[in-house]
């Protein structure tokens, strides 16, 4: 994946987790709403100032932003990281939905 698009999603996931709208965030972090929906889309590459605004503007540390960044290029056999790529693309919502599927999953194949 394009390190780009995937900075933009990770962006969108926190975004959302914490409730906010794309306007919220911007106006948090002093951006144009315009700017976060560009880079939430992997349209606009960020600069490391407004990278820092928009993890202060979220409560996280600024590395949380790059965890596991391009993980693929590195480790395509890694498949606890491949499904946590997965679900950055899921609204937290859903992600719980797959965490409760997932936790009922391990619970029957430890039955068996």
């Amino acid at each position: 994946m394009d390190i780009t698009k995937e900075l933009g999603l990770r962006i969108r996931c926190y975004r959302k987790e914490k409730h906010l709208t794309q306007e919220n965030l911007a106006e948090i972090c002093g951006l144009h709403p315009t700017y976060i929906g560009q880079l939430e889309r992997g349209e606009k590459n960020a600069t490391i100032e407004s990278i820092y605004r928009i993890a202060r503007g979220l409560n996280i540390p600024f590395d949380k932003l790059f965890e596991n960044m391009g993980y693929m290029e590195q480790d395509h056999d890694n498949i606890p990281l491949s499904i946590y790529h997965s679900l950055l693309s899921v609204p937290q919502d859903q992600q719980i939905l797959i965490q409760n599927i997932l936790a009922e999953i391990i619970s029957l194949l430890k039955i068996n």
